[in-house]
């Protein structure tokens, strides 16, 4: 619309000092394109966020013999590493994990253990004399040919001096026997151990980082040979294992891949339950019933049995073994592969496990496959500990045990049922889209915290998810910031590492997709993210040019804001301006004026009280003059026939602005946290109707500190609310209504919450 120069002077606005506050407090660094802080394109990684045309990645094949002693607690192996240098590089060595050292009584571990008596427990002052012989205790490291070969411990590493460099497209096969002590769990803690059950003398083990493994070697940290303090998780190369693993023989075991000698260790029943559970989609088949699990716990027999699995293209292995072991199965249908979902769980984890676990999983790989891919594996295995929530490829263990009379609480279940999403949901983030959880936490725990939110939420209307909805991060980001960590922080520095990995990550994911990107776009260039980088080594930067180049969105100052920086959003309403279109008709303008004459007036206190005052000229005629009648608020004649002539000269886009005489609110936003996010906006008019308005980020682009902008609407408003769904994290909501709205203080709702919702309670067990 192209209006002439007449209306201009119109619309008697103050708004020309918009242009000059937007030339004070220049700052472009909220804007700036990620330049510096991530790594240049190149042949393995590519500007997109896709493997380049040249990238690799290394393997490493393992066939392994386990034993595990019931008696004594402790593990025996021996393994066959077969390593496949895929990369351009020649290798001198080659390192491998020893995360069971972690638990040697030397360890750094206990040493940088940090806090003052206030934090003493239990645990704590063990671990400043740990009494607990953990750790691996390497009895042979050989070659093929049986010759002995050099290698080098230290602390949680050990390298392979190879007897000559390894060539790029070259292999290398060595042995490692080993041994440790398995260590008790509830004890000392540990993400893999084992729970002794004292009514029936049984125990449930766990058991993963069991063997020596291969580091990541790849094109942007070379050896990922960081220390295993604990925090940093791990960073493993894919290959194919051939694992058997010697147990007592009343014993079931869970583990990794496909059990391939199924024939030779279950009897006929059990086999025909678990056919019988590869063509049941709708309720998991037992296989071991609880019952029987009762009684195969009573007694103990002799002797050991062989299980044998194998998995392919896989990062790791974890297992579990128990003769306490109820097991339930069902089939998960995929348009590439049906996969069977397992449960394996002592009766102290009924009813909610034999209720809820197994078609948890079978959601989890429906949800999480529909945001990514098809689940590429044959199982997918929840375990049920005590506890614990922790992953590995194809099978996890998971905590949620109700009390001891079966009844449970609402936090009980759906704590349950959440960690089993989430611990599932890591086959996706980092199994198969393998990040360096060394280096980057947040990559894995982050982006699954995030599907977890989703997968809960399809799982039941409601569902109270703990991470997630853009409120639930506040809290945290408006803390001392002496305690706050940029997300882009290596894993073992980060303060608040539960907000900082998981929850940060999670809600700004969530962000991207319901306020910035939009559902469509975003789910789309996840999933393209998610499949180019499926069995593969993302990075950070892989994940951030992904979601740009699919989406055609500059994330640069999302990326900057969210993960680089500790600020937080707090953007206020800082003054709000109300002005009306003056289309110069005179009879309406002296009819505004004498309305504002009247409101004025009539407000003074002491007019209101002189109402009833009888005045001297009012009494006296003889003092009346032309002012007397005078109405200096009506339109002459000649102002009138000045009004025709100029409506004459407008044209018909003009007329119709003037006829809707529009309201003008002129609104001054203040970005008070740093953190630079769209502004979006609930106007409620006059009639009670709504205006919902989204302003991108980019309003922040030449001024993040302070803006203007004009709104117009036929009606005027009544109130306005910023951020009116919740979905920036905004940490102060008292600057965000006009007028001002008093809400009720988080201390006010936490009091109001609690009495109506005491999630911590059992009413279950009240009841029975």
């Amino acid at each position: 619309m192209n209006l002439s120069k007449n209306l201009f002077y119109l619309i008697t606005l103050t708004c020309f000092n918009v242009a000059i506050a937007q030339n004070q407090n220049l700052n472009y660094n909220k804007f700036k394109q990620l330049k510096e802080e991530i790594a240049t394109p190149n042949v393995y990684r590519t500007a997109a966020g896709a493997p380049g045309h040249q990238y690799y990645q290394n393997e490493a094949d393992y066939t392994m013999n386990i034993t595990l002693n019931d008696q004594l607690q402790k593990i025996t192996g021996s393994e066959t590493i077969k390593y496949h240098n895929n990369s351009p590089d020649r290798l001198e060595y080659l390192w491998i994990q020893l995360d069971q050292n972690k638990r040697a009584q030397n360890s750094d571990s206990y040493k940088i253990q940090t806090g003052g008596v206030n934090s003493l427990n239990t645990r704590s002052i063990k671990n400043m004399n740990p009494d607990f012989e953990g750790g691996f205790n390497i009895t042979s490291v050989t070659n093929t040919d049986g010759s002995v070969l050099s290698y080098t411990i230290h602390k949680t590493m050990m390298r392979i001096n190879l007897p000559q460099p390894l060539n790029s497209k070259e292999t290398f096969e060595f042995n490692i026997d080993w041994w440790y002590n398995i260590n008790n769990r509830l004890e000392i803690g540990g993400r893999s151990g084992y729970e002794y059950f004292e009514e029936d003398n049984n125990y449930l083990y766990t058991i993963a980082q069991f063997f020596p493994r291969m580091c990541v070697y790849n094109d942007t940290e070379g050896w990922q040979n960081k220390q295993f303090l604990g925090t940093g998780e791990f960073t493993l190369p894919f290959g194919d294992y051939d694992v058997s693993i010697s147990v007592p023989t009343d014993h079931i075991v869970a583990a990794t891949g496909e059990l391939v000698n199924a024939k030779e260790i279950l009897n006929s029943e059990q086999l025909d339950r678990l056919e019988k559970a590869r063509n049941s989609d709708k309720e998991p088949v037992f296989i071991v019933t609880e019952k029987e699990a009762i009684k195969n716990e009573k007694g103990v027999k002799k002797g050991l049995k062989k299980w044998h699995f194998k998995a392919e293209n896989v990062r790791d292995f974890g297992w579990s073994s128990s003769r306490k072991f109820i097991w339930d199965a069902m089939v998960v249908r995929q348009p590439s592969k049906d996969v069977l979902a397992m449960s394996f769980y002592p009766k102290e984890g009924n009813p909610l496990w034999e209720q809820y676990s197994t078609k948890t999983v079978a959601h989890t790989l429906k949800s999480y496959s529909k945001f990514t891919f098809d689940y590429p594996y044959p199982v997918a295995i929840s375990v049920h500990t005590k506890w614990i929530g922790m992953e590995y490829p194809m099978i996890c263990f998971n905590g949620g045990r109700p009390d001891a009379d079966g009844t449970y609480s609402k936090r009980t279940k759906y704590g349950m049922i959440g960690v089993i999403i989430h611990e599932v949901g890591h086959n996706y983030f980092p199994m198969i889209i393998n990040s360096d959880e060394r280096q980057w936490t947040w990559m894995d725990e982050g982006l699954n915290t995030f599907l977890q939110y989703l997968t809960e939420q399809e799982f039941e209307k409601g569902y109270p998810s703990r991470r997630g909805p853009a409120y639930k991060i506040v809290n945290y980001m408006k803390g001392d910031k002496n305690r706050i960590s940029p997300i882009m922080t290596n894993s073992e520095s980060i303060h608040q590492f539960g907000n900082n990995a998981y929850g940060k990550p999670a809600t700004a994911m969530n962000i991207l997709r319901e306020t910035i990107m939009g559902r469509e776009l975003f789910d789309y260039a996840f999933k393209i993210y998610s499949n180019r980088w499926m069995f593969k080594h993302p990075n950070p930067e892989d994940l951030f040019r992904s979601l740009e180049d699919a989406s055609s969105i500059d994330l640069d100052w999302f990326w900057r804001g969210w993960f680089y920086s500790t600020d937080h959003v707090d953007i206020g309403l800082e003054s709000v301006k109300y002005y009306r279109m003056n289309d110069q008709n005179p009879v309406s303008n002296k009819e505004d004026k004498k309305l504002n004459f009247e409101e004025v007036y009539n407000k003074d206190i002491s007019n209101q009280r002189n109402k009833e005052l009888d005045t001297y000229r009012e009494n006296d005629k003889g003092l009346e003059d032309f002012y007397t009648s005078y109405d200096p608020f009506k339109a002459t004649e000649k102002e009138i026939k000045k009004y025709e002539d100029f409506r004459a000269k407008l044209n018909k886009d003009e007329i119709k602005i003037i006829k809707d005489n529009s309201h003008f609110y002129e609104i001054n936003f203040k970005n008070i946290g740093g953190l630079v996010m769209p502004i979006i906006l609930d106007f409620t008019l006059s009639d009670n109707t709504h205006k919902y308005v989204k302003i991108p980020a980019e309003i922040w682009k030449t001024n993040n500190k302070d803006i203007s902008k004009m709104f117009a609407f036929e009606k005027s408003v009544k109130q306005i609310e910023l951020d009116p769904y919740l979905e920036t994290a905004d940490t102060d909501r008292s600057n965000n209504f006009w007028p001002e709205k008093i809400e009720p203080s988080k201390f006010e709702l936490y009091k109001y919450k609690n009495r109506r919702d005491r999630s911590s309670s059992n009413p279950m067990k009240k009841k029975k």
